[in-house]
C-alpha cells in the first residue's frame, strides 16, 4: 500500500513521525537486551532481576509506541486504531500487545519465573512480526518519497 500524496504530506510533516523513528530504535534495543537475557535465563537459571526489568522496559516501550503510534496514525489516516490503510500492522501490533500483556500478568501474578520467560518468549516472537511489518511499510514509505522527490513537477497550463 502507497500513501496517497495527502497522507505521506501528513507523515513528513507529523511531529508524531521522528517520534516514531527515534522511539522504534529504542524498542529494538530493549527487545535485543531482553531476548539476550531471558536466553540467558533460560540457559542458566541467573539474572531474573535484571531479566525481570529489561522485559518490563520492553513492554512499556511497547505501549508508549503504541499510544504514539495511534497518535500518528490519526494525523495521517485520520483514525486513532485499525485505520483501513494500516490494518495489519495494527492487527500485528494487537497480538503483541495481548502477549507482552501476558507476561505482565504472569509476572504479577507470580508465575514461575520460567513460565515467565517462556511467555515473553512469545511476545518477543509478535514483536518480531510486528517488527517485519514495519519494516516493509517504512521501506516503501522511503521509496515512494524517493520516487516522488524525483518526479518532475507537473507543468502549469
Amino acid at each position: 500500500m502507497n500513501y496517497t500524496p495527502e497522507q505521506l504530506a501528513r507523515r513528513n510533516q507529523s511531529f508524531w513521525t521522528p517520534v516514531q523513528a527515534a522511539g522504534a530504535l529504542v524498542q529494538f534495543l530493549t527487545f535485543l537486551a531482553s531476548l539476550i537475557l531471558v536466553m540467558r535465563f533460560l540457559s542458566t537459571g541467573q539474572g531474573y532481576e535484571i531479566t525481570t526489568v529489561a522485559n518490563v522496559a520492553k513492554v512499556l516501550m511497547l505501549y508508549f509506541m503504541t499510544v504514539t503510534g495511534m497518535a500518528w496514525e490519526d494525523e495521517v489516516f485520520g483514525q486513532f486504531f485499525m485505520a483501513k490503510p494500516f490494518f495489519w500492522e495494527d492487527l500485528g501490533n494487537l497480538f503483541s500487545l495481548a502477549a507482552n500483556t501476558a507476561y505482565l500478568v504472569a509476572l504479577f501474578a507470580g508465575a514461575d519465573p520460567r513460565t515467565q520467560m517462556l511467555v515473553m518468549c512469545v511476545a518477543l516472537a509478535t514483536y518480531v512480526v510486528n517488527f517485519f511489518q514495519f519494516a516493509l511499510r517504512g521501506a516503501r514509505a522511503a521509496r515512494q518519497k524517493r520516487a516522488q522527490a524525483l518526479a518532475p513537477a507537473p507543468v502549469g497550463r
